[in-house]
């Protein structure tokens, strides 16, 4: 393995800051102590310039290279956001607010390119800029979009841009990645089914919302298995089924709720329009009505190929020969980073965190041990990206 050994020195102070990030989580945009704490940090970094209040709280440090050098400009993102979970794991850093919990390891993605971002605005052994980006509500919000459009990579140059996020159960110091559909677009439905309501002993007079619910969850999973090509990946789980709130109540209306997940822009569109027929096909056969709100949330994630063979090869230059799975098989999560590449060229990579709990868990942590990794990472690619 060829870490920076700057960055290795650095490794406890970089760990400090991860804890003190994973004391305080916020969650979605409201993110205003941990902007603060980076533009604070990116500043006394000597960054060339720190811009807050990109995309509402997002921070971007501008870091040039050496003199005289023309490159271009390349963005290097991180997220800030928690989750809302109550933590379990009883560390000395544990979230001192209940209800609130780093249990996706943005703390140490955040941690991480701060660290990355104090050695380059040390050495600036590059020629060009380094954009880092330090984006809020990641978790559902869409704050990777809302950066984008607020001008993000016309303003700083931006011309390519990299992500990277943490993996339990990959061993510290690996890295997985892939070209093309990384991560699923994920979308959210609604459906509101309109029955009769009436006497749960009088059924015959009524219209049984619950009933036409049932056959509408059964029914959404055949897109998946009767409407989907086999060999392409669709996902769609019903999340929520609210209604009732009586034994001797057949009530008016039922109310479901669930995600689709997809990896081609073809089953994208598939799901939406099948999800709408079935829904309100299925309650017309129950005699009830159905509307149906569906909302595209974050677009699929896909990895250009050239950025995608470049973040493996620097991976492998830092982790060793081997130590990069380069076909890693896609997952049905999603990730807002997807934004981004679809304004710029780049790539997201998978870097270890070991035996850890899994992501968006109530026991999870991220592993200090993977931050002299995930900051090498960070140098590396910049400091070849950027090659004079």
């Amino acid at each position: 393995m060829q870490l920076v050994p700057e960055v290795v020195a650095m490794k406890d102070e970089v760990a400090e800051w991860r804890r003190t990030l994973h004391a305080d989580p916020e969650l979605l945009f409201d993110v205003h102590n941990t902007a603060a704490f980076v533009a604070d940090k990116l500043r006394a970094f000597g960054c060339d310039e720190v811009v807050t209040g990109i995309g509402q709280t997002g921070v971007v440090g501008i870091i040039h290279g050496r003199p005289g050098g023309n490159g271009p400009a390349i963005g290097l993102r991180a997220d800030m956001d928690a989750l809302p979970i109550n933590e379990i794991t009883g560390l000395p850093w544990a979230s001192r607010t209940p209800g609130k919990m780093h249990a996706c390891g943005h703390d140490g993605h955040t941690a991480m390119l701060l660290g990355a971002a104090r050695h380059l605005a040390a050495t600036r052994n590059f020629a060009g800029t380094v954009a880092v980006i330090f984006q809020p509500a990641e978790e559902g919000g869409g704050g990777g979009r809302e950066m984008v459009k607020d001008g993000m990579m016309e303003r700083f140059g931006i011309t390519k841009v990299f992500g990277m996020h943490n993996l339990p159960g990959l061993p510290v110091g690996q890295f997985a990645i892939r070209k093309g559909p990384i991560m699923a677009a994920t979308d959210v439905f609604d459906i509101t089914i309109k029955g009769r309501g009436g006497h749960a002993a009088m059924p015959h007079q009524t219209i049984d919302p619950i009933v036409a619910g049932a056959a509408v969850v059964t029914a959404l999973q055949s897109i998946s298995s009767r409407n989907a090509n086999p060999l392409d990946s669709v996902v769609v789980s019903v999340t929520k089924f609210i209604a009732g709130s009586a034994y001797n109540i057949i009530p008016e209306t039922a109310e479901l709720a669930g995600t689709v997940r997809t990896l081609s822009p073809e089953m994208h569109d598939l799901a939406e329009t099948r999800i709408g027929e079935i829904a309100r096909g299925v309650a017309a056969a129950h005699g009830a009505e159905a509307t149906v709100n569906y909302l595209r949330n974050y677009p699929l994630t896909f990895n250009h190929a050239d950025e995608t063979d470049f973040a493996a090869d620097v991976a492998e230059a830092v982790s060793g020969e081997g130590k990069v799975e380069r076909n890693q098989p896609p997952t049905m999560g999603g990730e807002d980073f997807s934004f981004m590449l679809e304004a710029r060229p780049g790539a997201f990579i998978f870097m270890g965190n070991g035996d850890s709990a899994s992501l968006h868990h109530p026991a999870y942590d991220f592993n200090d041990d993977a931050i002299p990794v995930g900051v090498s990472y960070w140098v590396n690619l910049a400091e070849k990206a950027l090659a004079a």
